[in-house]
C-alpha cells in the first residue's frame, strides 16, 4: 500500500517512536456503505471488536458484509505515537497496527462469528507481514474489550492452530491483548474498497476452515 522505503520488521521503543500530535483525525459522519455513524455514540446494546489482519482496506470489507454488523472503521492501534498519520505508520516508527474496529449487535451476530471471519480472512502465521505487504503494521492481532472476548479469542486461536498444523502451516503469531486506544485513519481510507472497487489489497486467507463455532446468532 505504501512503497519506496525499507520496511521495519521490529517494533520501536518509546525513545524511537515518532512524537505524533494531540489533534485527532477528522473522519466522515457516516459509513459509506452502511450509512450508520462512524463515530460514537452508537445505539444502546452495541459492542465493539478490534482486529488487525493485514491491509485494513480488505479487512474492513470482510466485516461490513456480515449481517449484524452495525458499523466499521479503519485506524491504527497497539502502537506508541498519538494520533499517527498513515505515512508515519508506514515507516514502522509508531508501532501501530492497521486495524478495523467493528461495531456489532450481539443479539444478531456472535463474537465467535467475528473471530471466525478474522481467522479465515488472513494468514495468521506470517509475523510482520501479510503476503506481499511487509511491515509491523500488517501483523495479526485480536484486541479484546472484555475478559469474555479474551477467553473466546484464545480458545479460537488454539483450535485454529490445530487446523492449520494439519494443513501444513506453522505457528500462529497473532497477538491477543487488551484493546488499546484506537486512532481513526484518514477519511480516504474509510471503506476504501467500496469507493475504489478495483483497489489493491494483498489480504488473503489460508483456505483452512476455522472450528470456532458455526455462523450463528447469540
Amino acid at each position: 500500500m505504501f512503497f519506496g522505503f525499507k520496511k521495519k520488521l521490529t517494533l520501536p521503543n518509546a525513545n524511537e517512536a515518532l512524537p505524533g500530535r494531540q489533534e485527532s483525525m477528522p473522519v466522515p459522519e457516516r459509513h459509506f456503505v452502511l450509512k450508520t455513524p462512524l463515530t460514537p455514540p452508537y445505539p444502546e446494546g452495541m459492542e465493539l471488536a478490534l482486529f488487525g489482519l493485514g491491509c485494513f482496506w480488505g479487512a474492513e470489507r470482510c466485516f461490513w458484509q456480515l449481517d449484524g454488523v452495525y458499523s466499521t472503521a479503519v485506524g491504527y492501534a497497539a502502537g506508541i505515537t498519538p494520533n499517527p498519520t498513515y505515512q508515519e505508520v508506514c515507516t514502522g516508527q509508531t508501532g501501530h497496527n492497521e486495524v478495523v474496529r467493528v461495531v456489532y449487535d450481539p443479539t444478531q451476530i456472535s463474537y465467535e462469528t467475528l473471530l471466525r471471519r478474522f481467522w479465515e480472512s488472513h494468514n495468521p502465521t506470517q509475523g510482520m507481514r501479510q503476503g506481499n505487504d511487509v511491515g509491523t503494521q500488517y501483523r495479526s492481532g485480536v484486541y479484546v474489550y472484555s475478559p469474555q472476548q479474551k477467553q473466546l479469542a484464545e480458545a479460537s486461536c488454539q483450535r485454529y492452530q490445530v487446523a492449520l498444523k494439519r494443513a501444513g502451516y506453522g505457528e500462529i503469531t497473532t497477538e491477543i491483548i487488551e484493546a488499546p486506544e484506537f486512532y481513526y485513519a484518514e477519511e480516504y481510507h474509510q471503506q476504501y474498497l467500496a469507493k475504489n472497487p478495483n483497489g489493491y489489497c494483498g489480504l488473503g486467507g489460508t483456505n483452512v476452515s476455522c472450528p470456532v463455532g458455526a455462523e450463528q446468532t447469540v
